[in-house]
């Protein structure tokens, strides 16, 4: 189990593109049990667009270059659980900046014994050659960089080679989503959940690549596997509340959007809309108000806010 104990954030100026770094360092309690090798770091916009992803090892370091000012997550993955998730805010108007963000972790074991299994090797990362290994690197570095059409070519030139390179075909379809070219996306993460059909990555991409495509039927099962694989993920619980909104299974999405609001009340903040439609929907107006409420405690400055107030005015119990 993780607990996040510290964030630390310093800024320097920089001539280039402005750049967010920091050190994942994981503070061990003396119990002497094995501790996992890599984690996944990364960075999303407030829309749930991976930007940019790492594999990096404990006490390592992670960097994203060439950011553009907003809002951003930073999430730490290990064994297809999110350990980890910090808001940043990346706003340089004048001068381009370095931004540091260090990420501190604690384990924490109970009674000595790990409170979840720490085979990472076997569930989250695929053994590769060293040749290969070379190449997966390569792939991400590019990727940071946005050179997705180069990540797709060494992605691609990969799971030729090893077929069965779960994370690799996972990686190939987000460099595909990120170049808008959703059939092949879509494509890649089918292949990554096949080979490991409870991949949290690639079952929680496919369920997203399809709601993007507007298959919501398709959506619902991934996203339902997700949800079983990972349920601490407030993304995973939002995007299936989606589907089944979509589907126009209201009541089964209310418990999701919760769970996800719950889970990251701040990030999530959207689900109040979504529960505030459904609730308008059912002519329950006290509820939905309260949900608008709700919304703008956490985005106090959404654009159609004077919308939401005058809604809140009529129908706000007193």
């Amino acid at each position: 189990m993780f607990v996040l104990l510290a964030l630390l954030a310093t800024r320097t100026q920089s001539q280039t593109g402005s750049v967010l770094y920091g050190d994942l360092l994981v503070e061990d309690d003396g119990s002497g049990e094995l501790r996992p090798l890599n984690y996944f770091v990364t960075l999303y916009s407030l829309n749930g667009y991976v930007v940019a992803r790492q594999t990096v090892a404990p006490n390592g370091r992670y960097r994203f270059p060439n950011l553009a000012d907003g809002d951003y997550d930073i999430v730490v993955d290990l064994e297809n659980s999110e350990v980890a998730r910090v808001r940043i805010q990346l706003h340089s108007p004048v001068i381009k900046t370095d931004f540091r963000y260090d990420i501190t972790l604690a384990w924490k074991t109970i009674n000595r014994q790990p409170l979840r299994p720490v085979s990472v090797t076997a569930d989250d990362f695929y053994k590769r050659t060293e040749a290969n290994q070379g190449t997966f690197e390569k792939a991400q570095q590019e990727t940071n960089r946005k050179k997705f059409d180069r990540a797709i070519i060494l992605l691609k030139q990969l799971v030729r080679i090893d077929p069965n390179d779960f994370q690799a075909w996972t990686e190939l379809g987000t460099a595909f989503l990120a170049t808008k070219n959703f059939e092949e996306a879509e494509r890649a993460y089918e292949k990554s959940t096949e080979i490991r059909p409870k991949f949290f990555l690639g079952l929680m991409n496919l369920g997203r690549v399809r709601l993007m495509t507007n298959k919501f039927d398709a959506a619902i099962p991934v996203l339902k596997t997700a949800v079983e694989v990972q349920g601490t993920s407030a993304s995973a619980n939002f995007y299936l509340g989606e589907a089944y909104l979509r589907i126009k299974k209201g009541s089964k999405a209310v418990g999701y959007f919760y769970e996800a609001l719950k889970l990251d009340p701040v990030g999530r903040a959207e689900a109040h809309l979504r529960l505030a439609a459904l609730y308008n929907g059912a002519g329950l107006k006290a509820r939905a108000a309260q949900e608008y409420a709700e919304f703008l405690k956490k985005k106090p400055a959404y654009p159609d806010k004077k919308k939401l107030e005058a809604y809140i005015a009529l129908y706000k119990k007193p």
